[in-house]
C-alpha cells in the first residue's frame, strides 16, 4: 500500500467532511464536479493529488471557495 501524505490526507478530509456536511454521496459529487467517482474516492482516501482545476471543480461542486476548502491545510 503506497505511503500516504500528509498533505493529501487533509485535503481528502476536508473534501469528505464538506460533502458529508451537504449530505452528498460521491457518485453525487462526481457528477457535479464532471470527475469520476473512484477519483474522488481516491481523493479523500488522500491517495490522489488532483490538479487545481480539479480542486476548483470540487469547491464549486460544494458550493464552497478554494481557499475556504483548503483552510487550514498545510504542509
Amino acid at each position: 500500500m503506497p505511503k500516504r501524505d500528509p498533505l493529501l490526507s487533509a485535503l481528502g478530509r476536508a473534501v469528505r467532511t464538506q460533502r458529508e456536511a451537504q449530505g452528498l454521496t460521491q457518485e453525487t459529487l462526481a457528477g457535479l464536479a464532471g470527475l469520476d467517482p473512484t477519483y474522488i474516492s481516491g481523493i479523500e482516501r488522500g491517495l490522489r493529488n488532483p490538479g487545481i482545476k480539479n480542486v476548483a471543480r470540487l469547491a464549486k461542486a460544494l458550493r464552497t471557495t478554494i481557499s475556504r476548502l483548503t483552510c487550514g491545510i498545510e504542509q
